[in-house]
Order: structure tokens, then C-alpha cells, then sequence
């Protein structure tokens, strides 16, 4: 059973920085992606930043150049550093990742953390 473990959320002014954690652990064989998506009420799910196997990064336009992503493969571990935070960026911060849990599985399979709030104060 493959589990994500999120850290690091909290409230915060504006301008201020916070670092989100993510952890994988259990039955891993691969990880293909890793990363993070929020979700502010009322509004969709939305991307904010990925870190690939290859490392790739891909990030939301509105986060580039505040929010870095990184990866320590050898702890299956991604990290969001996340800077100049505004209030817009306040949401439940969701870790994702891609994951073959046995070498014969066909393909990846989405992973979940349980979300960790995140909340910016003008």
C-alpha cells in the first residue's frame, strides 16, 4: 500500500515563504512524476507545479519565478518551496505522484496526499 505524507502548511503573511514536504512510502517500485496541485474554494483543482523522473520541471505560469520544486528520489520525498506568497495562493495544497507500486504492473498510478492548508493574509 503506497501512502503520501504531506508537511509544512500553514498561515502566513503575505510576501512571507513557507516549504511544503510530501512523502512517499510503502510498496514503491517506480515514480514516474511527482507533484503538487491546490484547490481554493470554488474554484477547480489546478496544477501548480511538477517535477519529472528525467528532471523536468513544470509550473503554473502564476507561480514561476516565486515557487521552486525539487525532488530527493533517494527518500521519494518532493519539496515546494514556495516565496513571495500572496493571497491568491491561498488553497488545500495536494501532493501527487505517479507510481508502479510492483515491476509487472502495466503502467503508473496517481497517488494522493490528504492536502495540507495553506493560507496567505493580506
Amino acid at each position: 500500500q503506497v501512502q503520501l505524507v504531506e508537511s509544512g502548511g500553514g498561515l502566513v503573511q503575505a510576501g512571507g515563504s513557507l516549504r511544503l514536504s510530501c512523502a512517499a512510502s510503502g510498496s514503491i517500485f517506480s515514480i514516474n512524476s511527482m507533484g503538487w496541485y491546490r484547490q481554493a474554494p470554488g474554484k477547480q483543482r489546478e496544477l501548480v507545479a511538477v517535477a519529472t523522473s528525467g528532471g523536468g520541471t513544470k509550473y503554473l505560469d502564476s507561480v514561476k519565478g516565486r515557487f521552486t520544486i525539487n525532488r530527493d528520489n533517494a527518500k521519494n520525498t518532493v519539496y515546494l518551496q514556495m516565496n513571495s506568497l500572496k493571497p491568491e495562493d491561498t488553497a488545500v495544497y495536494y501532493c501527487n505522484a505517479e507510481i508502479k507500486a510492483v515491476s509487472y504492473l502495466p503502467r503508473f498510478f496517481d497517488y494522493w496526499g490528504q492536502g495540507t492548508q495553506v493560507t496567505v493574509s493580506s
